[in-house]
Order: structure tokens, then C-alpha cells, then sequence
């Protein structure tokens, strides 16, 4: 499949409707052809009861036909067995279980043999499950995400139960109430679409379920209000027999079991032990159709209604036990009309009013609920049917009843039971949400991405490539992303000779794979696996805003894991303050320095001084005191008696030096996230903090406290990892890189060569081997602007150094002629971005033992 067919099935607002009406549509004809073909099938096995004795042919077309039955299922599609719902639900609730088009095209060609060989089982089950697995089919050739497949397995299997029923809302209630549990825009509005076309389409095709002679129902149904307690007491014995047929068909289950027997021959012994019963019955109970009517109609005697139900209720556990695939929907309408009709006609008998049409048809409803668990749905299902609004009371009532009554006799699904007799257990609580559900792309997404112009000729083409690790570029036109261009594109023509004359729009790949800034992570990776890609461009409409790669939803997951809230982006409980100082305000800014390390806080506090008096800055210093996250920091009692011992040192030198200091203790969840608030809250303009020189944090430049403030604190961030011997400052290397960074170092010097007795310094640049000697002008620059500071133009020296890279230059110089301090200028991106030749500034200050000084300017807000 080529890229321009995968971008044109891309995740689009019309694409899920237009699924919904494919679904509904395939599931209309699959639910009409099972409806014939077991007809024709049953009309067969009845015309042969003719020609051969009774005894002879139901049994022997069961043992047959059950046997062909159950070996398509158990040899071409395991999963098609039994009704299907419980299989639906499973993979609805996440549960890995195969649903496909082969699961659907068995499931509905052995559901006609089984269901035409005489037992007394469904289709409207196998309708709901070929339905669910013709729309999981279609989402693998239109895969968008499993939250939007997930949907579409829902619509089709509202679809089938629609157009098995001609019930449409049936179908969408049947979603919410059982399968799926969803109510948001885009499920009930797939799902009506799809329920809506099945329905109609089915009713067109001539698919009705129970071939009702609704004149014959409507004029014979009635209700009034001394009938209340008669239907109360058909409600209760529904959900009495109900919650027993449920128990029944449970112990079938089992007991097949026990035999140890494959499927084929259980079901063939279905078929047979099917055939022997309705042998012994009488002629009408071989035709389901004519016997469902004539029960409703009230056309039967009480006698023939109780027969009825106790052979339906027998033949049903015999078949559905033995795993036939097959449903229970029909047999619970049949038992419920059988049940109806006794309790009608005795109410005729004592009181000489009533109807038994309208309690036959109440008791379909009142069984249904109290064998499915779904009331609203059994309501409207028979509502549908009829469209005779004298029954909805009826059915409430019954309903109802029997749904309270069953559920406290046998509580629970009896779908979520035969999934656990499978080793499935859907637990009811809600999952953990995880990094993949609660981000979306544009939470994690790099929002600097490098791209390349579509008119750059090849040659500049392979030029970037060359200078970069990228193994693909986003190609765009007017910052609208229009292509991508990838390695293997640039191998196809580079032996043309051509590279000058061809455009790099003639080779990309237009229109590529991207998501929006609102598919979640899950959305976003199931993408990257369908396609087996390792980036995605993220666009909002065709501006190109960000990429995001395979590593981006890893570390994010893993921040998730280690309870790292920048990733996530959600606020822990804000830190609290449990002890300040204040002074008089009079500096024109504020340096804030976070002290932990008593042994680092001395130095640190000196350096902050520095930058402070020469800045004309007051002091902000902070101690913050790491709890438990299951306590509340406004709330936990905390001993504050060393960390006021450390901000004594602070306050020690501040008095010293003159400059205005304020301290305080905050009680936090997240050290970060405590330093930023009081960034924020103190208005900041510059934070010193000390680093160790090495973390264990994967995924982690420099930790996740100093990695967060990095990329988060707005004001400038100075880093210091200080030295072996951190009271010596008077040797100072600064490599200048060139760019917008290096004056960083620069105009943080001045103060902080304060802290030596003599002190000398180098600017320095590093070239390749292979290039020329670089320009000296912006280390020239450098030392007028200081000699304009300080009178230091004896001290200072430009004298550039060859090496094959900047950290290899600087950390061998260090080593080689003994720099006690090193000062660094870089951006937020250059202190974060992990390249493959490592991280620049890291692998400086890693790599010697002196005091290494990052700078990071301030970012606007």
C-alpha cells in the first residue's frame, strides 16, 4: 500500500460516518442472509420430516449438520463460537481476542447450519458478533486509532442487532447500555448512523426478526390499571426463571466440558439430543415462526404455552452449552412470550378481562431483561417491533421487575460469567490512565523541528543530510508542510549525476502521515506501528508545529511511571511555605539560589552574592523540603531546625555585603515544581543552582529537577558544578561557539572573577583539523567589552585551540594546562538536546574536574 493511498485514509471528521453507513449497510445484507439461509435451511429439515420418519431425520440432520458446524468454527475461527456478544465485549473492554473478517464470515456461515439444523438458538447474537467483526475488519484498512476502532467494533455491532431486530434505537441503547458504556458525541453518533441503515436496509430486504402480524397485536393488545399486580407478578417470575435459565446455561457449559470432547462432536451431540426432543413434541413445535406466533396471538392453549416453555427452556441449554454458535436473544423473547401467555390467560380466567397478546408480549421484554441485564433495551426492542404505545407501561413494568428481581437472585452480566469461564475477568473499576491516554502530541512534541525548503536543489539536499542525524526531513513551502524527504528517497537518484537540476519537491513523498496536536499518545503510536515509521510531523491544518518520534512517547511514558510531572503537565498540590524572612526591598532585580548540600551552599552563596553586587540585586534563598505524595504539604508537620541553620549562612553574607536577602522553607511534593512557583511568585530574574556533575535519571540530561527549571524557568539559569578545588577561580577558560550564547558567559564574568586574587582568562574556539583557522572577532569583542568592565587587558587572552570536537577541545585543554573554572553560554535547546556525539555542555562539565559554569539566558514569556 503506497503513501498516497495511506494518506488519503487518514483520520478525517467524515471518515467515521462514512464507516458507519459501510457498516450498517454490510451488516443489514449479512443479517438478511443468515435470516434466509437458516430459513431455507429450516424449511429443508421440515420438508425432509415428510419423506423420512421423525425419529429418523430431526436427529440424524442435527448429528450432521451440528458436526459441520462446530468444525468450521474449531477448525477455521476458534473465536466464532457461542452467541459472540461475550467475545464482542471482551474486545470492547480491551481484551486482546481476535475479531476479523474470517471470525465474521464462519461465524455467520456456521450460525445458518447450526441455527437450520433444528436447535433452538438465535441469530440475533451472531448478528451482533458478524456485525463487530466486518467493522473491526474495515478499521484494518482504515486504521486511525484503537479508540476510534474500538467505536466502529460498537456501531457494527448496534448495526447487526438493528437489522436482526429492524430495531434501530435498539442497537444504539444496546451499545451504551452493554457493550460499550460510552456515551460521547462520536459513539452514539456512529452508532446511530450504522444501527439506522442496518435497520432500514434489513426492513427493505425483508429481514424482520419475528415476522409479528402487527395488526393482529395491536387491535388484540390493552391495559389498564387493576392489571398492575398481574404484571408485576409476570415481572417476577420472569426474573425468577430468568435468573434460572441464566444458572442453567452456566452448568451446561460446564457439564460439556466434563465430557472432554471436541467442539464438532459437542455440537453435533446438541444437534442430536435437539433433534430426539423435538421429535417427541408435537408437528407445530418443529416450525419456531408459526409457534412463536401462534403463542402471542394467543392462538394456544395454556397447556401448549407451558409445554413450550419448558422444552424451549431444555433445548436452549442443551445447544448454547455446547458451545454451537448461536444466540440467546429469540429463545428469551419465545420463553418470555410462553410465560406472558400463561400468566395472561390466568388472568383472563379470574378477572374475565386482559389480554394475553399484551402479557405475552411484556413477558418477551421482562425475560430478555432478565436474561441480559439490559431493560432499556428490552423495552424498546419490543416497542420497535410492535410500534403500539399501549405496551410501553406493560413493558416498563415487567421489564423492570424482572431485571431488579433477577439481578439479586444471580448479580452480574451473564456475558462478563461465560468470559470468565474463558479465564476473562472484565473488572469493573476504572484502568489506570496512563502518559498514552492523558497527552496528547502537542504535550510531548519538539516544537523545533528542522525542515528543508521544497525548492533546495538535491545537492543541498544531501548536504543537510550530511550534517545532520536526522534520517528524514519535513519538506515545506511557505512554513506549510507540503512533503517528507527520507534517506532512501535521496539513494534512488543519487547515481543520476543530476543533483544540481532536480528539486527536492520532484523526490519527496507529498501529503505524508501526520497527526494533530489533540490525538493522544495512543493515537499517535498505534499510527507509528501500523505504518512502522519513527516520526509523525504534527500540523494544525498544514502549518507544520512540531514532530514527534517513538523516543518522545517512551520518555514521556516513563516520565509518567517515575511520577515526573513535566511531562504530564499536571499540577501536583502547590508547594506550602513553612517559615520566611523578609527584607527591604531595594534591588533592582532578584537572584534566587535553592540551597540543599551544606556543603555546596557556602560557595554558591558566594557566587550568588557576586552576581548580586554587581547587578544591584537583592537575594532570594530557598530550602525545599521533599514529603510523601499520599501527604498534603499544607498540612504535614515538618522540623525546619537544620534548614534554618542553612539559611543562617546566607543571611551571614548577605549582612556581610550589604545586599537585601529573603529566605524561606517550602514543603512540596516535586523539588521543580516548588522552584518554579517560587520563581513565579518572587518574580526572578536570575536562578543559580548547584548540579553534581552526573545523574542516573534515564531519559535525563542533567536530573529532573535541573532539566525542568532548564526548560520551564523563564528567568536566566545559571548551573554550577563545582570543582575538586572550589576555592581556587583565578584560571578561566570560555570557549566561544560563535553564536547568540557566548556573550552569556561573557557578561556573567566580570562578577564572578571577583571570587579569585589574580585572575587569568582564555576565550577560546575550536576548529576541525581539516578547517581553516577560525575568525578571532568575537573573542576580540569579548575582551574590549571586559576591558571596558574591568581593567583586565594584561589578564585576557583570545587564543584559539584544533580539535575534532568542541567538548573534546575544551575538556583536553582543561586537563592539559590546568583551568580552574569553566564558563559556558548555551540555550535552553543546547543545555537539552541529546545528539548522538552527547550533549556538549554535559560532556564539558562530566568530563573535568574543575568548576564548570552554564549559562542559560532568560526566555520571553
Amino acid at each position: 500500500m503506497n503513501q498516497r493511498f495511506r494518506t488519503w485514509w487518514q483520520p478525517r471528521k467524515g471518515l467515521a460516518i462514512a464507516e458507519a453507513c459501510v457498516i450498517g449497510l454490510v451488516a443489514a445484507l449479512s443479517a438478511v442472509f443468515l435470516k434466509v439461509g437458516s430459513g431455507w435451511l429450516g424449511t429443508w429439515r421440515v420438508h425432509t420430516t415428510h419423506l423420512l420418519p421423525v425419529w429418523l431425520a430431526l436427529p440424524a440432520i442435527g448429528l450432521v449438520l451440528g458436526f459441520v458446524a462446530g468444525w468450521l468454527v474449531d477448525r477455521l475461527a476458534p473465536e466464532a463460537y457461542g452467541s459472540g456478544i461475550p467475545q464482542v465485549k471482551a474486545t470492547l473492554a480491551n481484551v486482546p481476542m481476535k475479531l476479523s473478517w474470517r471470525v465474521a464470515c464462519i461465524k455467520l456461515l456456521s450460525a445458518i447450519i447450526a441455527i437450520g439444523s433444528g436447535m433452538t438458538l438465535g441469530r440475533q447474537g451472531p448478528t451482533v458478533h458478524v456485525g463487530a467483526g466486518l467493522a473491526a475488519g474495515m478499521s484494518r484498512w482504515v486504521p486511525t486509532s484503537p479508540d476510534h476502532r474500538r467505536q466502529m467494533i460498537a456501531a457494527g455491532a448496534g448495526a447487526g442487532l438493528a437489522a436482526a431486530f429492524n430495531a434501530p434505537i435498539a442497537g444504539v441503547l444496546f451499545i451504551v447500555e452493554e457493550l460499550l458504556q460510552d456515551l460521547s458525541g462520536l459513539t452514539l453518533g456512529t452508532a446511530i448512523i450504522a444501527s439506522f441503515i442496518g435497520g432500514v436496509i434489513s426492513r427493505l430486504l425483508g429481514g424482520g426478526s419475528l415476522d409479528l402480524n402487527l395488526q393482529l397485536t395491536q387491535s388484540s393488545s390493552q391495559f389498564s390499571i387493576p392489571e398492575i399486580p398481574f404484571f408485576v407478578l409476570l415481572g417476577i417470575l420472569a426474573g425468577l426463571l430468568g435468573a434460572l435459565f441464566n444458572r442453567g446455561l452456566i452448568f451446561s457449559i460446564k457439564f460439556y466440558r466434563k465430557l472432554h470432547i471436541s467442539l464438532p462432536l459437542r455440537v453435533a451431540l446438541a444437534g442430536f439430543l435437539s433433534g430426539v426432543v423435538v421429535s417427541m413434541l408435537p408437528a407445530s413445535f418443529r416450525d419456531n415462526t408459526g409457534l412463536r406466533e401462534s403463542l402471542i396471538t394467543g392462538g394456544s392453549h395454556p397447556t401448549v404455552a407451558a409445554i413450550a416453555f419448558g422444552a424451549q427452556f431444555i433445548l436452549t441449554l442443551i445447544a448454547f452449552g455446547s458451545g454451537a454458535p448461536g444466540g440467546l436473544f429469540a429463545p428469551s423473547l419465545i420463553l418470555g412470550s410462553c410465560l406472558g401467555h400463561i400468566i395472561g390467560v390466568s388472568e383472563l380466567y379470574i378477572t374475565g378481562a386482559g389480554s394475553p397478546t399484551t402479557y405475552a408480549l411484556a413477558g418477551m421484554g421482562g425475560f430478555f431483561s432478565a436474561v441480559s441485564k439490559v431493560p432499556i433495551t428490552a423495552i424498546v426492542i419490543v416497542f420497535e417491533m410492535t410500534t403500539d404505545f399501549n405496551l410501553v407501561l406493560p413493558l416498563m413494568i415487567v421489564s423492570v421487575a424482572a431485571y431488579l428481581v433477577a439481578d439479586k437472585v444471580v448479580p452480574g452480566s451473564l456475558y462478563e460469567k461465560l468470559l470468565e469461564l474463558k479465564g476473562i475477568t472484565l473488572t469493573k473499576e476504572a484502568p489506570m490512565e496512563g502518559a498514552l491516554t492523558k497527552l496528547t502530541a502537542k504535550d510531548v512534541m519538539q516544537e523545533r523541528v528542522e525542515t528543508l525548503d521544497a525548492e533546495m536543489s538535491l545537492e543541498e539536499a544531501m548536504q543537510s543530510f550530511a550534517r545532520s542525524h536526522h534520517r528524514g526531513f519535513p519538506v515545506v513551502e511557505d512554513s506549510k508542510l507540503v512533503g517528507i524527504v527520507t534517506q532512501s528517497d535521496l539513494l534512488k537518484i543519487r547515481d543520476r549525476n543530476l543533483a544540481n537540476d532536480i528539486f527536492l519537491k520532484e523526490i519527496m513523498t507529498p501529503v505524508p502521515m501526520t497527526v494533530t496536536p489533540i490525538h493522544t499518545l495512543s493515537n499517535v503510536l498505534y499510527l507509528l506501528d501500523r505504518y512502522q515509521i519513527s516520526r509523525l510531523p504534527v500540523v494544525d491544518g498544514r502549518k507544520l508545529i512540531g514532530i514527534i518520534t517513538r523516543a518522545d512517547i517512551i520518555r514521556a511514558e516513563a516520565d509518567h511511571l517515575n511520577c515526573d510531572n513535566r511531562t504530564l503537565k499536571l499540577r501536583p498540590e502547590p508547594s506550602y511555605i513553612v517559615y520566611q524572612t523578609r527584607s527591604p526591598s531595594t534591588g533592582s532585580g532578584r537572584l534566587l539560589v535553592p540551597v540543599a548540600n551544606p556543603e555546596t551552599a557556602g560557595i554558591l552563596l558566594k557566587m550568588a552574592a557576586a552576581i548580586a553586587r554587581d547587578r544591584h540585586y537583592e537575594i532570594d534563598c530557598v530550602q525545599v523540603m521533599l514529603i510523601p505524595r499520599h501527604s498534603s504539604p499544607s498540612e504535614t508537620q515538618v522540623r525546619t531546625a537544620k534548614s534554618r541553620r542553612l539559611l543562617r549562612q546566607a543571611e551571614v553574607l548577605a549582612k556581610k555585603w550589604k545586599i537585601p536577602l529573603h529566605t524561606q522553607i517550602r514543603v512540596t511534593h516535586d523539588v521543580a515544581q516548588a522552584i518554579l512557583e517560587t520563581i513565579n511568585e518572587q518574580h526572578i530574574d536570575l536562578i543559580l543552582m548547584g548540579w553534581k556533575g552526573n545523574t542516573s535519571t534515564p531519559g535525563r540530561i542533567f536530573g529532573n529537577v535541573v532539566d525542568t527549571v532548564i526548560r520551564q524557568a523563564t528567568c536566566e539559569v545559571v548551573l554550577v558544578k563545582l570543582g575538586t578545588t572550589q576555592n581556587s577561580f583565578n584560571r578561566w577558560l570560555v570557549p566561544m561557539a560563535g553564536g547568540p550564547n557566548s556573550p552569556l558567559a561573557i557578561k556573567l564574568l566580570p562578577a564572578l572573577i571577583t571570587l579569585g586574587n589574580d585572575p587569568k582568562i582564555r576565550l577560546t574556539q575550536v576548529f576541525k583539523p581539516s578547517e581553516l583557522k577560525p575568525d578571532m572577532a568575537v573573542s576580540e569583542q569579548a575582551i574590549r567589552h571586559l576591558m571596558r568592565r574591568r581593567k583586565l587587558s594584561s589578564s585576557v587572552v583570545a587564543l584559539p585551540v584544533q580539535a575534532n570536537s568542541v567538548a573534546e577541545g575544551v575538556i583536553n585543554l582543561v586537563q592539559t594546562e590546568g583551568y580552574d573554572v569553566v564558563v559556558l553560554g548555551a540555550s535552553r535547546e543546547g543545555l537539552l538536546q541529546q545528539a548522538i556525539q552527547g550533549n556538549i555542555p554535559e560532556a564539558i562539565a562530566s568530563g573535568v574536574e574543575s568548576t564548570v559554569i552554564l549559562v542559560r539566558g532568560a526566555i520571553n514569556k
